[in-house]
């Protein structure tokens, strides 16, 4: 009788090494899904390639525990810059004006050095240097003839940072976002907001919405910018934006442009445009301004108060009236966005009240995270302008660009009192836009209760 033998089982076995169990292999043309039960299905197969996260960092490589700040006095070398990477043909403007006079430059990447050499003009009472572009040649020239501290250089640089205000002992540097809203040229299928608003009848409200039924083609997640006009006219030129959404939305792609295809606005042709603008107060009665593209959306308005002699600008010469006048303008520029929001929020109130849907949630699920992310960039430009309005001249002790404490000083940058007057009204649009957005959120609130509670009695009625 042959013994019956069962192979030893090993102690240790290398998943890795073994063989991947056989299967049919799955087309790799993958269509879009048609439905969220078909996404949730895509989604569990999803790839499980690791992935790495890091912050979004100009300038140098970021790594943890780095020396902070960029000096400008530095080589390329030591902050791993690549030149290539961050130059820029910038647009700069260089406004010199007293109480009589005006004198403007419009000068480039290379006619700056030349026109910094010349030294300025006895009659010159103030200076605004407004700058359209990050590039670093110019960062380093302005940087280097007007002494900006390391860290404000790599706040500008880093453009995703927080509204704020920096004292250093002769200068200040302001953070703030320009929030705006740009037409938009899209293509293929409306996204679910715009199906909705544009439905011809009721057979066509009873289908049910296909999200990412379509690409969006104006976007390009691989950038994390769009192409739009700089401005909300249609003749102001095309160029690179970031939206509101690529703004605070991180780093799922995917959701960013579900949520910017289904957007409130994308039925109006419109969007939101987000970006930095980098502001400082010198001792000598200088501005400077840093903008990543949209700088004609404050100059023009700010050009036509200083070329006018009775205006408050050129009445009172002064540095600090200059970062109200860009402070006001942004803004001004979102007072449009709010508005906007709220006439979208009307119309979706009008359907909810004749007609309240249970597909009506997502469209103000959607309308309430652009409007809370909004509002993240309202809110702090109160803060900033009340630090602003109560900045004292006291002494102060910080390092300057060798690293070196200097010796200790009164702070040579002034907010003049007439400046925080103007500062004030500033805090009220403020104040006003985020009212306004409170409100609005309330109401979507109360609109998701109204569309479950209808709902609901219809449910128990039916049983």
């Amino acid at each position: 009788m042959r013994a019956h033998t069962t192979p030893t089982r090993p102690t240790h076995i290398d998943l890795e090494a073994q063989p991947p169990p056989a299967h049919k292999l799955s087309s790799p043309i993958q269509k879009l899904p048609s439905s969220p039960a078909e996404s949730i299905k895509r989604r569990i197969h999803r790839s499980s390639t690791a992935k790495t996260y890091r912050p979004e960092r100009r300038g140098r490589e970021w790594t943890p525990g780095q020396e902070p700040g960029i000096d400008p006095a530095e080589s390329h070398d030591a902050h791993d810059i690549s030149a290539t990477h961050l130059y820029e043909e910038c647009e700069i403007l260089v406004v010199d004006f007293s109480t009589d006079l005006i004198d403007l430059h419009r000068l480039t990447n290379r006619s700056l050095a030349e026109f910094l050499e010349e030294p300025r003009p006895q009659w010159v009472e103030c200076r605004w240097i407004n700058v359209n572009g990050l590039s670093w040649d110019v960062i380093k020239l302005l940087g280097n003839e007007k002494g900006l501290h390391r860290l404000a250089i790599e706040d500008m640089m880093n453009t995703r940072n927080r509204t704020k205000a920096d004292f250093y002992s002769d200068h200040t540097y302001n953070s703030d976002d320009e929030k705006k809203w740009n037409p938009q040229k899209r293509k293929g299928k409306l996204g679910l907001w715009s199906r909705w608003r544009t439905s011809k009848s009721r057979h066509d409200r009873d289908k049910p919405p296909q999200p990412l039924d379509a690409p969006a083609d104006t976007h390009n997640p691989t950038n994390g910018f769009i192409t739009a006009h700089t401005s909300p006219s249609t003749t102001s030129r095309v160029t690179q934006l970031r939206t509101l959404q690529r703004y605070h939305g991180g780093p799922n792609e995917e959701r960013i442009l579900f949520m910017e295809k289904h957007s409130a606005l994308a039925s109006k042709n419109l969007g939101v445009s987000v970006e930095q603008v980098s502001v400082f107060l010198t001792a000598d009665n200088t501005a400077l301004s840093f903008f990543e593209s949209s700088a004609e959306d404050i100059e023009s308005p700010i050009l036509t108060r200083l070329n006018t002699p009775e205006t408050i600008l050129r009445r009172v010469p002064d540095a600090s009236m200059v970062v109200q006048a860009i402070i006001d303008a942004i803004v001004d520029l979102a007072i449009p966005v709010a508005t906007a929001y709220q006439d979208a929020i009307g119309e979706l109130e009008l359907d909810v009240l004749t007609e309240a849907d249970i597909r009506h949630t997502t469209a103000l699920y959607v309308l309430t995270s652009e409007m809370s992310q909004f509002k993240s960039n309202i809110s702090p430009i109160v803060n900033l302008v009340r630090t602003l309005r109560d900045h004292k001249s006291e002494p102060i002790q910080t390092p300057g660009l060798s690293g070196k404490p200097n010796k200790l000083s009164s702070s040579s940058v002034a907010i003049s009192s007439m400046t925080s007057i103007y500062l004030g009204d500033v805090e009220d649009h403020c104040i006003l836009i985020t009212d306004s957005l409170d409100q609005m959120r309330r109401a979507a609130d109360n609109m998701i209760d109204l569309i479950f509670n209808t709902h609901g009695k219809m449910e128990a009625e039916m049983n």
